[in-house]
């Protein structure tokens, strides 16, 4: 601006507003500069100092500490008094941050957004409990799941006939003895559930020195790896609409996790097992394939446009909401694969998983 008012005494002050896009209006009204804002005149119908006090002080008696100004209006009026309107008992309230609501209300606080890494197994589980329907309406049973959100391998689960923060504690008890969790080594992420805050599980993490972590209220994109896994339960072709009994349950349950963590190709582990990842078997299974694509490429060279075929590697890192900033891998480097965890006993076999049977009632076990 300071510009265009120099040149537009030897221009114009018309080519100048069209190079600018302005109107002379406010051209004038720019190069003029700020105008200093005049003090507002009080209003002659204003209350004084003395009076908005006397006000306060009647709003403050006893008698009507527990009135809104509408009752203390119409009660003054039946008095023959008259103080002020309605509206001005609220300014002269909402002034000394005296109107808001009386109940003591919940006021929630801001949630913060999990980022939680991991680059190995064992380093961050995820947890949670889904329903099964039983054999009438309004009948279920409840199905505790943890899962490692790098490998995708179902750690520990458990069937039971009610959902009780009890039972979770002694599965993930079990769990973790079972993993060879040290402390500070893992991460229990979990939703907003009662069993997943309830004080038995937090005083357990807090003894065994796991890092514990929930989601958003109402957010289910924060856990999305325990939301997958019941997906991928839930969608099999022999998925009953409802199981005949809490027997029947723990049938189906006890064939579908070990086909899950040592059969089911995972599409996030490019392919490979849960098992196969968890348990640190992914350089040697990569390498079989590997030797497979390349006598394929060397038999029909023709075939492959583009390269020789390379197996798909599972990721080296992965994460439950990223961060949005630009950062450089934790560690991770140019690596394709990641570090191999040596195996902490070998696989577990479906006799060594913890379920039901052994952390339940008389009634819980199998």
């Amino acid at each position: 601006m300071t510009a265009a008012a120099e040149v537009s005494p030897q221009v114009g002050i018309a080519p100048v507003v069209a190079a600018l896009g302005l109107s002379r209006a406010t051209f004038y009204r720019r190069r003029q500069g700020p105008r200093a804002r005049r003090a507002r005149p009080a209003s002659p119908r204003a209350l004084t100092a003395d009076e908005q006090q006397a006000i306060l002080a009647v709003l403050h008696e006893p008698r009507f500490a527990d009135q809104a100004p509408t009752e203390i209006y119409a009660t003054l009026l039946e008095e023959g008094t008259y103080l002020c309107s309605i509206r001005t008992m609220y300014r002269l309230l909402a002034a000394c941050g005296e109107v808001r609501e009386r109940r003591n209300q919940l006021r929630h606080p801001a949630y913060a957004k999990p980022e939680l890494l991991a680059t190995g197994p064992n380093q961050v589980w995820s947890w949670d409990i889904t329903k099964l329907k039983g054999p009438v309406t309004w009948s279920y049973f409840y199905l505790y799941v943890i899962l490692d959100i790098f490998s995708r391998f179902v750690v520990g689960w458990m069937v039971a006939r009610r959902e009780a923060a009890a039972l979770a504690r002694r599965l993930i008890d079990d769990t973790l003895a079972k993993q060879h969790i040290a402390p500070g080594q893992l991460t229990l992420h979990a939703d907003r559930g009662p069993s997943m805050r309830s004080k038995p599980v937090a005083w357990l993490l807090a003894d065994l020195g796991v890092t514990k972590s929930h989601s958003r209220p109402h957010t289910s994109d924060d856990n999305p790896f325990s939301e997958a896994q019941f997906k991928t339960l839930k969608y099999r072709p022999d998925f009953p609409e409802r199981f005949g009994g809490f027997e029947d349950a723990q049938t189906f349950l006890r064939s579908f996790f070990p086909w899950y963590n040592h059969e089911h190709h995972h599409s996030a582990l490019g392919l490979l097992t849960p098992a196969q990842v968890h348990y640190g078997q992914t350089a040697a299974v990569l390498a079989r394939r590997q030797a497979v694509l390349t006598a394929a490429h060397a038999a029909h060279p023709e075939r492959f446009v583009r390269a020789a075929p390379r197996p798909q590697a599972p990721p080296a890192a992965v994460w439950i909401n990223p961060p949005s900033r630009t950062a450089p891998p934790p560690e991770a480097g140019e690596r394709d694969l990641p570090q191999e965890v040596p195996p902490a006993g070998g696989p577990p076999t479906q006799a060594t998983m913890p379920f039901a049977g052994r952390l339940g009632s008389p009634e819980e076990r199998n």
